[in-house]
């Protein structure tokens, strides 16, 4: 190991650990961190790292995209990808051909050739994955409607490139720049192939890494757990994401395409949550090294010598690109907060920009006059995309919150105040709703559903149509006022955007939310909710209560055994949610809380005296000597 690459790693390390927690505290985000810190270690600024260096190293930390692109695949199970087609291929497609579109006009305008301002067109449409992603998920926004948007475009764009490339030899021969650099169509053998043939062994690829994830993956992946060693599980981890990169590389794909595929074959998995714990730590230190190479290849000098020229240009470029964001955005169904989130998380330049903008020079298809510049403003448009995301979060977004600008969805008007809040007026609503009703408790009553909201209406119920995830509404419903808000919406993604704005703006409230499973329990428990129900648990419960019964289990003794199996289970809940991602550990855990409950029951139900003087009875005995004769 040399004295060189160790030099470097503290300068890398170092800086990030100066300058990430400084903008975290300032309420900038991790990523603006990262891009000042390799922007002040570059050979712009200190010059503690040269540009040769910050070049192999954006190229190493790309890999932390790669990385990124599994774990987002592990999140996807294929019937949600499947039911994001469209606005995969809607929403993504037209943003790549509008935004191409939009800017080569412009090209047009300032006298580039047409071949130009379509290459830089094109370009400048890809959005950085990476910027994109990591700021929605540290705000929790990923399962919102705008993360799933800004998802469905970065990925159509992920795909997108491989045309994209493609096509810039066909530029190059109708350039008035060819011959100015090296022409390569491509060093991989597929470039001597016709396009039917290499459409043939692109879709080939793509069906093995799919057709390896479901039959060989899974049963390697069952033999190194055997095994016991959690060093060997992390290297099984990071070898199916290096071999599907190799494999995405050779016949000319996206990587990030690739292992996105692997990560939603393995969705459904049993190592789902294992492959995630090993694989986050290495995305996290390889993107906070990829924004730190993209800092440091800012060119201080060369656009301190052309200032009005770079920066006329990044302002138009991302002006194009939030219109075309907002307008598509719009017609997709997104309104005020949500197109909001969307442009400003998408509005930079990508970083798939660098690897275009080479392979576009070195076709010719691009003068270095044109290149240089457009590199610089690539750069510069990621280090700004912090800064835009900070803005609308902090000015647009309470500024739509509070009624100041577009409706984002047209609501009922609510004029009333209640001391509950119903968040979702189906059958699990309905029923906490009409019983607090019957006590005098007034709630007022959000749902989306417009045919249940008209129905329920027309019954004389009082319920609103609205949207309760949105801070606006929660407002106007009386969260300033309301002492509960029950959550019984049945979209979970949706549940949980309630629960964040909930604590976050009316911390007053108790939560009681609803979720359908032990997983969404663990995710409510993890974001806070105190009281969390699982809708069928408790008719199960019942069930198992009567069941009991009927066998001839005096009703009294069955009634405490569910009272104590509730207790423990709730407890156990609780407990697991904290281990869940050790998987070794919860499943150890589960097998040890099972045998103890069984343990208290047998007791329970062995020792006749426990049950003597137990307050419970036998309620169904009692209606039978209720009903006797008096004779009798």
């Amino acid at each position: 190991m040399s004295a060189d690459f160790l030099q470097q790693s503290v300068v890398y390390l170092g800086a990030a650990l100066v300058l990430v927690p400084l903008a975290a505290r300032l309420g900038l985000g991790s990523v603006l961190g990262y891009l000042l810190a390799g922007l002040l270690i570059g050979p712009s600024v200190l010059g503690w790292v040269g540009s040769e260096e910050s070049g192999e190293m954006l190229h190493f930390a790309e890999f932390g995209v790669v990385l990124m692109l599994f774990l987002v695949g592990l999140e996807l199970e294929p019937a949600t990808l499947w039911r994001l087609r469209t606005p995969i291929v809607g929403l993504g497609g037209l943003q790549v051909v509008v935004t191409a579109g939009a800017v080569a006009l412009a090209g047009l305008a300032i006298g580039f050739a047409w071949t130009t301002a379509l290459a830089v067109g094109l370009i400048v449409a890809m959005s950085s994955t990476a910027i994109g992603l990591q700021s929605l998920g540290e705000r929790g926004l990923l399962k919102t409607d705008a993360g799933q948007k800004a998802f469905a475009v970065l990925l159509f764009q992920d795909v997108a490139v491989i045309p994209i490339l493609a096509l810039m030899p066909l530029l190059a021969t109708a350039s008035p720049h060819h011959g100015d650099g090296a022409h390569h169509g491509g060093a991989s053998w597929l470039a001597e192939l016709a396009p039917l043939p290499y459409a043939g062994v692109v879709l080939g690829a793509i069906l093995a890494v799919i057709a390896l994830g479901r039959i060989a993956v899974r049963p390697a992946l069952r033999v190194v757990a055997a095994a016991g060693m959690r060093e060997l599980f992390t290297a099984a981890a990071l070898l199916i994401v290096v071999g599907v990169t190799l494999l995405m590389t050779l016949v000319g794909l996206s990587p990030a395409l690739g292992t996105f595929l692997a990560g939603v074959v393995l969705a459904n998995s049993e190592f789902r949550h294992e492959l995630e714990s090993d694989i986050e730590p290495f995305k996290g230190l390889l993107l906070g090294l990829f924004f730190m190479a993209v800092g440091a290849s800012i060119d201080v000098a060369y656009v301190r010598s052309a200032p009005g020229t770079i920066a006329g240009a990044l302002l138009a470029i991302v002006a194009i690109k939030l219109a075309v964001l907002v307008g598509l955005g719009r017609v997709f169904g997104g309104k005020g907060v949500t197109l909001v989130h969307l442009a400003t998380g998408l509005g930079q330049i990508g970083e798939f920009a660098f690897v275009l903008v080479a392979f576009a020079a070195s076709n010719g298809v691009l003068s270095a006059a044109v290149a240089q510049p457009l590199v610089a403003i690539t750069a510069l448009s990621m280090a700004l995309a912090p800064l835009l995301i900070v803005g609308g979060d902090r000015v647009l977004v309470p500024w739509l919150s509070r009624g100041g600008g577009p409706s984002t969805r047209e609501h009922d008007a609510m004029d009333e105040r209640g001391t509950v809040i119903i968040a979702g007026y189906g059958r699990f609503g309905q029923v906490a709703g009409r019983f607090l009703r019957a006590h005098g408790v007034h709630a007022v009553v959000l749902d989306v559903d417009i045919e249940q909201v008209e129905l329920l209406q027309r019954f004389g119920q009082h319920v609103y149509y609205g949207d309760a995830s949105r801070l606006d509404l929660l407002h106007a419903a009386g969260g300033h006022h309301a002492r509960l808000l029950i959550v019984a919406v049945d979209d979970h993604a949706k549940a949980l955007d309630i629960v964040h704005n909930a604590r976050a703006h009316f911390p007053q409230l108790q939560i009681l939310a609803r979720a359908r499973g032990r997983t969404e329990a663990y995710e409510l428990l993890e974001a806070g909710v105190e009281y969390v129900y699982r809708e069928t648990f408790d008719t199960a419960l019942r069930v198992g209560e009567e069941a009991l019964r009927m066998l001839g289990v005096p009703g009294h003794r069955a009634h405490r055994a569910a009272r104590t199996f509730r207790h423990h289970d709730e407890a156990t809940v609780r407990e697991m949610v904290k281990i869940r991602d050790d998987r070794q550990l919860l499943v150890r855990t589960a097998r040890e809380r099972l045998q103890e409950l069984e343990n208290i029951l047998r007791i329970d139900m062995d020792d006749i005296e426990a049950f003597r003087g137990d307050p419970g009875w036998d309620d169904s005995e009692m209606r039978k000597v209720a009903q006797r004769p008096a004779a009798e």
